[in-house]
């Protein structure tokens, strides 16, 4: 039976949305708070498959990269943060030059893809960062260096007393080729209040987000899920990073990180279901019609979560990564690193092609 052509979707009150998704037209607000609320997630999973195959086919993508997280110290002491350390604590720690390149040196693959990024310390100089990345860029001229989020970026112009354009363009001469998509978390400033207060904001997020792309600087966007937003805030940051794509093209990859409740402060009555994860996933990939790839971080899903997301709209598999921090100390069960093979594997297992691809999602 053809979904798109029986009374599926009528019953689901989802009959526009249908039309609106086969015609390539842009879904409302109003359209996405009606996805989320959605009693069928196959539903709305399978609206989102179509445009995931619309836009790649049965192509699933994966990237050889190497996760680095310099330091945990950060000044920001986030709520629902489990990684966090004050400066002087136990188990803080801050990485040399010399340590990033070892961890590098140590991964089984030449990266394509370097992924550094790590807590706000209150001492650490921008030319520490610049030498790091000069480093990395000397030793591995081929990989791309995507690194630091827009978080971080603001933190380095407070502590120079630069702009943060400065900011970006010495980074940038040093080597830098993307920036994280890492804390955005949820853009309504509600809620913002509640979950990092000393973070930078969600307008300076987004405004740092479109400095980087007038730079040539491409970046990701994340979206941290399931704590205490209403599916109304997570409809308005999906439509907020739409709304700045159109201004300021330069958004490769969205990824959605659900929130893991292990040594956080935050608390939480009702935590995720598998399907509310799925569903998120899918809305995604729906509203999101300017950004080309939605990813399956299988570090924060699990492997087994990451695969099915294939099937409601990410086409996106991440990478060897090899070492992770932030996710595995809040509670993340998964490996710390995945084989090429591996990657292919669990790829092909759910009837997709793999591709592997550099970190601007260059075919290899």
């Amino acid at each position: 039976m053809n979904l798109f052509k029986s009374d599926y979707f009528d019953n689901m009150g989802l009959a526009d949305v249908r039309d609106k998704v086969e015609a390539g037209e842009r879904l409302s607000f109003d359209d996405g708070v009606r996805l989320f609320r959605c009693p069928e997630p196959l539903a709305v999973g399978a609206l989102a498959h179509r445009v995931r195959t619309r836009l790649h086919g049965d192509k699933a993508f994966y990237v050889v990269n190497r996760h680095v997280n310099y330091t945990n110290v950060c000044v920001n002491g986030c709520v629902f943060c489990a990684y966090q350390r004050e400066e002087g604590q136990s188990g803080g720690f801050v990485l040399t030059r010399d340590d990033v390149l070892a961890k590098l040196a140590a991964a089984p693959l030449p990266p394509r893809e370097v992924h550094i990024v790590g807590g706000c310390h209150p001492k650490l100089g921008l030319a520490y960062f610049e030498d790091i990345l000069a480093a990395v860029r000397d030793r591995y001229p081929d990989a791309v260096l995507k690194c630091f989020t827009a978080v971080e970026i603001a933190h380095f112009a407070r502590l120079e007393g630069v702009p943060t354009r400065e900011v970006l363009v010495r980074l940038q001469t040093a080597g830098l080729g993307m920036l994280a998509g890492g804390g955005a978390e949820i853009f309504a400033p509600s809620v913002r209040e509640q979950l990092c207060p000393r973070k930078a904001t969600a307008d300076e997020w987004l405004a740092i987000h479109e400095e980087a792309h007038g730079l040539g600087i491409r970046t990701n966007a994340t979206m941290l899920f399931g704590h205490i937003e209403a599916v109304e805030d997570r409809v308005d940051h999906l439509i907020r990073l739409r709304e700045s794509q159109d201004r300021a093209h330069g958004y490769t990859c969205f990824i959605p990180l659900p929130f893991l409740t292990e040594n956080s402060k935050l608390r939480i009555d009702n935590p995720l279901t598998g399907l509310e994860e799925l569903k998120t996933i899918a809305v995604s990939r729906l509203l999101l019609d300017n950004i080309p790839h939605i990813k399956a971080y299988w570090v924060m899903l699990g492997v087994k979560q990451a695969q099915a997301a294939l099937k409601f709209g990410a086409d996106d598999f991440d990478g060897t990564v090899v070492e992770e921090k932030i996710g595995h100390e809040a509670g993340a069960t998964s490996e710390q690193g995945l084989s090429r093979s591996e990657l292919t594997n669990m790829i092909r297992g759910c009837g997709c092609t793999p591709v592997e691809r550099d970190g601007f999602f260059n075919e290899v």
